[in-house]
Formats: C-alpha cells, sequence, structure tokens
C-alpha cells in the first residue's frame, strides 16, 4: 500500500493571529496566510496546521466556538478558506484544521436551545472536578438551576458526547469543511470528549505523578483520558487499526525530554517498544500552549537548535514545525499589562507576531513583538542561517526515502552522542560540550551530521 501523505509530512503549525497581517489591523489572517504560501512551499512544508479560523467571542483566542460552520470575520471568510486550499494545493500543500468538538463557547446557540439542553454535561451537585484554568470545574446556571462542566474557562461548557444528536452534528460539521477541501483536523481536546457517565470524584495525585497533575491536586481519571500525557503506554493506546483510532498522537515524553542523548534516546526506544506495529509516531518541540523550546530546550543557544532541528525533522514519524521554529525563534517575556491568554500562568509568550523583517513586518500588533535579529528576511538571505539549515534538512527528508519511510535503528555511541540509523542513512549528534569522535570522524561541541 502506498504510504499515507501525512506519515511522509513536515506539517507546519500556524497561529493565524500572529502569522501574517495583510490589512494592517495588528491581526493575523487568511490573506496573510495566503500572501506567504510562497515562502512556505520555499521552505519545503506539505502542509499546514491553522489555528482555529471559526466564529468565536475571543475569550479563549477561538478555542470557544460559537459557529462551526463561519469564519470569524477579523481572519476573512468563508471565501479566503476556499482561495487558501486552492493556492495551497497549487503548491502541494494541504490544509488542516483544528476541530473543538470537546466544548463550545457559551455563546454557541446550542447552548441557550431548551430543545439541546441535553447537548452539554449538567449535574445537580458537582463532583470534585477542577479546570485546567485553575478553580472548579462546574459554574451554576441560574437560568437551568443545574451546574454545567467546563474543563476549561466557564465561557467553556463541555459537550455531551454521549448524546447521539452531538455525534450526528459533528460528522455533518466534518463534511462541510471536507467538502470545501480542507484534508484533515487537528483535534483539540480529544483525550476529553468522553466524560465519566456517572460523573465520578477524581482521585488525588500520588507521589510520582508529574507536575502538571499535582498542580491540581487530581488526576484527571474520569473527565480526561489525556492525549496530552508523560506517559507512553498510555499514548500507545489511542492507536490502534481501522478507523477507531488517531493518525497521530503528539509524543509529549519526547517535547519536554532534555536535550540529551540518553534522554533523548530513552524515548524514542520506548515509544517503538510500546506502540502497536502499525502506529505513526509524531513529533515536534513547540506549539501554541508550551514555551519555545529554542528558549525551555536550548537556552538560546544556536548549535543547540540545530541539533533538535535535525532530530526533529530525521527520526522516523511525521514532524510538526511551530512557526518560528524554523528561525529559531525565543520565547517572548510579554509584559503583564500585554497579556491577553485566559490561562492563569499565561500562554502569551509562545503566541507573540512571527518576525518577517527586522523590524518585525507588523504594524501595532495584538500582542508585542519580541526580539527581532532573528527573521525570515535577514536568515533567508544568510545561507548559513538556522532557517536555510532547515530547509535543507527538510530537502533531504523528501528527496531521500530513508526519512520518509525507513525505520529507526540506535546505534552504539559514546557517551553524550546519540546516533540512529534510517534505512541505508545515518544521524548522528554529539548532544554535550566536549569533542567526541564516531567512527572516525570527531564532531565538535553540539555539532550533528548525516551519512
Amino acid at each position: 500500500m502506498d504510504q499515507p501523505w501525512w506519515q511522509k509530512a513536515v506539517l507546519y503549525q500556524v497561529y493565524l493571529r500572529s502569522f501574517a497581517d495583510s490589512n494592517g489591523d495588528g491581526v493575523g489572517d487568511l490573506r496573510g496566510v495566503i500572501d506567504k504560501l510562497d515562502y512556505l512551499d520555499w521552505l519545503g512544508v506539505d502542509a499546514l496546521w491553522l489555528s482555529p479560523v471559526t466564529v468565536s467571542p475571543d475569550k479563549d483566542w477561538g478555542y470557544d466556538v460559537s459557529d462551526y460552520r463561519d469564519v470569524q470575520p477579523v481572519f476573512g471568510s468563508l471565501d479566503d478558506v476556499d482561495e487558501l486550499i486552492v493556492e495551497a494545493r497549487e503548491r502541494g500543500m494541504r490544509i488542516v484544521l483544528d476541530l473543538v468538538p470537546n466544548h463550545t463557547s457559551d455563546r454557541h446557540p446550542w447552548f441557550r436551545d431548551p430543545a439541546k439542553r441535553d447537548w452539554y454535561v449538567w449535574a445537580d451537585k458537582p463532583n470534585n472536578w477542577v479546570s485546567a484554568f485553575g478553580g472548579p470545574a462546574w459554574t451554576y446556571d441560574k437560568q437551568v438551576g443545574r451546574y454545567y462542566l467546563h474543563n476549561f474557562a466557564p465561557g467553556q461548557p463541555d459537550l455531551n458526547w454521549w448524546n447521539t444528536e452531538v455525534r450526528d452534528e459533528f460528522d455533518r460539521i466534518l463534511r462541510f469543511w471536507f467538502d470545501r477541501g480542507i484534508a484533515g483536523f487537528r483535534i483539540d481536546v480529544a483525550n476529553g470528549l468522553i466524560k465519566d457517565k456517572e460523573l465520578r470524584d477524581n482521585p488525588p495525585v500520588q507521589r510520582g505523578d508529574p507536575p502538571v497533575l499535582r498542580r491540581f491536586g487530581q488526576r484527571p481519571t474520569y473527565n480526561r483520558g489525556e492525549t496530552w500525557v508523560m506517559d507512553l503506554e498510555r499514548l500507545a493506546r489511542f492507536y490502534g487499526t481501522g478507523t477507531d483510532q488517531l493518525h497521530l498522537a503528539f509524543n509529549f515524553p519526547y517535547t519536554f525530554a532534555p536535550l540529551e542523548a540518553a534522554a533523548l534516546r530513552d524515548v524514542v526506544e520506548r515509544t517503538q517498544a510500546v506502540f502497536p506495529p502499525e502506529a505513526w509516531p509524531v513529533w515536534m518541540l513547540s506549539n501554541h500552549d508550551i514555551p519555545r523550546f529554542p528558549t525551555r530546550t536550548c537556552g538560546g543557544d544556536e548549535r543547540k537548535i540545530r541539533c533538535a532541528l535535525l532530530a526533529l525533522l530525521t527520526l522516523r514519524g511525521t514532524a510538526v514545525l511551530y512557526q518560528g521554529d524554523e528561525i529559531g525563534l525565543e520565547q517572548v517575556d510579554v509584559p503583564l499589562d500585554r497579556r491577553r491568554d485566559v490561562e492563569v500562568e499565561g500562554r502569551d509568550g509562545c503566541r507573540t507576531p512571527m518576525p518577517w523583517t527586522s523590524d518585525g513586518g507588523w504594524s501595532d500588533p495584538w500582542l508585542p513583538l519580541g526580539e527581532t535579529t532573528r527573521n525570515v528576511e535577514d536568515e533567508r538571505a544568510d545561507p548559513k542561517s538556522i532557517l536555510n539549515f532547515v530547509r535543507d534538512v527538510i530537502a533531504l527528508r523528501r528527496s531521500n526515502a530513508d526519512f520518509q519511510s525507513g525505520s529507526y535503528e540506535p546505534l552504539e555511541a559514546p557517551d553524550g552522542v546519540w546516533a540512529y540509523r534510517r534505512g541505508d542513512s545515518t544521524v548522528v549528534l554529539n548532544l554535550s560540550d566536549e569533542p567526541r569522535a564516531y567512527e572516525g570522524t570527531t564532531l565538535a561541541p553540539w555539532e550533528g551530521a548525516i551519512n
């Protein structure tokens, strides 16, 4: 059988508000993406994953949907979506959309329709579940006289996926977008769709649980299955056979592993050991919810950034770049008076505008620009830049079948060196502060090579 396109792909995540602004209102938009398609084609990516384009009151910046079949006006229109799909296809790229089926906005007409009351999760007495944004996951609705569930903000009531009418409606929503030419969806909160029917209390955290759980004092046993997991065996269960599976599930243990040879090799080998034979890994280093990897993992060191990107793009699996990864864009320390995120700890620092030029290329952006020394225009002109390095590795990945479908085989290597074979090709990364020799070649500190 032919390998599915998404297994060979490099996906590029576009956080729409901060990617490219075509009309000078300070907010990125669909026409801005269209204007940058030639750049993305030059870079070599295969598909664009867009953050939500649908209508929203923006309490959670698009992840609180009030209309699943139309476009947020500040982003453009359905005609712009159609044009983007056509223009991307002409360049050999596909469009993937964010779908938010776990919850809607409280301003969605469904939420106030008495005939659709059972489309949401209600209780006479709340259990102990807590919101991902902090505080109880239940809010009392005076009009209804009951509590509604919101695993996120109070303005994001959870849908009841035990109700077949909800499932049927999302079948129609999917068809609406597929008929327009969308190639697929990244499903937001896929882990949380089905809640415990009895709404049982969650158990308390246990010793050894990761900080993300200790922060809330409980394990999300009954309200979230959690693909956002640090347990690879649990992650593997989201893969299956036929249609009863996710095609891809992000490997967060890899994302948050330190940039050390032993740690990264361990995650990849354990992933291979527990995943079903037909399961396809997906790797990423940054996204719209976590601090950018050049700061979080690499401390801004360009050598380390290159090593991290080389591994990302040469491992067996689908690779995902978050906008700015390709230029080594770092996390921005957004001043308190400029923060816009509903999340308590704030995710604005990884959502700041993409710097296209040395002055940013934005006019009064919705979030402040960070340091613009690393920008697309200057790096594109510099053949030794991170951007051109990423482009070269993507081109190699595209031209060499080893990096599209070849197996992953770890190789014996000195301490601090991660070496692996993909088909007939070998990748060697010196992830240490000292020179290391490997098979007659000496690698400088934080240097990678492909043979």
